[in-house]
C-alpha cells in the first residue's frame, strides 16, 4: 500500500505520454500535458527530488511508453560468480546496465561486462527475463524488464570501469552486500541454480 501512489503516478505519466504521442487535437494535447504535470507534482510531493529534475525525467521519452530493458551478465569461474562494486552506492551487482539502442541484448551484455569488469566474454544463453515490479527491488519511477544472460569467460583481466570500483568472484554462500536497484540477492542465488543444472529452463517474470 505504501507504494501505490508511485504505481498511480507511473500509470498517469504513461497515459499522458501516449496521449501526447498520438493526439492531434490541440485541446486533447493540452489535457495530456496537464495530466503529465499532475504526475510530476505527485512524484515531487512524495520524494526529495526537485520538481525540475522530475519534469526532465518524465519528459525525456517520447512516443508510446514501454518498459525499459536492463541486461545483467552471469559469468562463473571455479564455481563463483562475477560481480562488480558500483560507485553509485558502494554495493555489488552483476555487471550490466541499460540496453543501448542499436545493440542486441547479447551485444549489450558483452559491452557492459567489458566496460565494468575488464573481462571478455561470449554470450551463451538467456537464463531469466524478470519483471522488476515482481521482485523486491526499491521502487522506481519507470517500469523495467531485467535480462540475465549466461556468458563464458574467454579473456581480459579485472579492471574497474567508470561506474565501478572493484571486481571479484563470489561463492553462493559468501555474497557481498548487493545493490538492490540492480539485482537482488535472491536473483543472484537463482543464477547459481543454472550452474548446478545447465538444463534448467529459462525463467520468466
Amino acid at each position: 500500500m505504501s507504494h501505490l501512489w508511485l504505481e498511480w503516478t507511473k500509470r498517469i505519466q504513461a497515459i499522458a505520454q501516449s496521449g501526447l504521442a498520438f493526439s492531434k487535437d490541440i485541446y486533447d494535447i493540452e489535457r495530456y500535458e496537464e495530466l503529465r504535470e499532475i504526475s510530476v507534482e505527485m512524484m515531487a510531493a512524495h520524494t526529495d527530488l526537485e520538481i525540475v529534475k522530475i519534469r526532465e525525467l518524465f519528459t525525456n521519452d517520447e512516443g508510446y511508453q514501454t518498459p525499459k530493458n536492463d541486461v545483467r551478465g552471469v559469468v562463473f569461474k571455479d564455481g563463483r560468480i562475477l560481480m562488480v562494486k558500483e560507485k553509485a552506492d558502494d554495493k555489488w551487482a552483476l555487471p550490466g546496465g541499460f540496453c543501448d539502442i542499436g545493440l542486441s541484448p547479447s551485444e549489450n551484455v558483452v559491452k557492459e561486462i567489458k566496460e565494468e569488469s575488464g573481462y571478455d566474454v561470449v554470450p551463451v544463453r538467456l537464463l531469466a527475463l524478470f519483471d522488476k515490479n515482481k521482485h523486491p527491488h526499491p521502487p522506481e519511477a519507470y517500469h523495467y524488464y531485467k535480462i540475465f544472460i549466461l556468458c563464458e569467460l574467454i579473456g581480459g583481466e579485472a579492471s574497474a570501469g567508470g561506474e565501478t570500483s572493484s571486481i571479484d568472484f563470489f561463492a553462493e554462500d559468501q555474497l557481498p552486500r548487493v545493490s538492490a536497484n540492480r539485482n537482488t540477492e535472491c536473483q543472484i542465488k537463482t543464477m547459481f541454480e543454472f550452474l548446478r543444472d545447465p538444463l534448467k529452463e529459462t525463467i520468466l517474470d
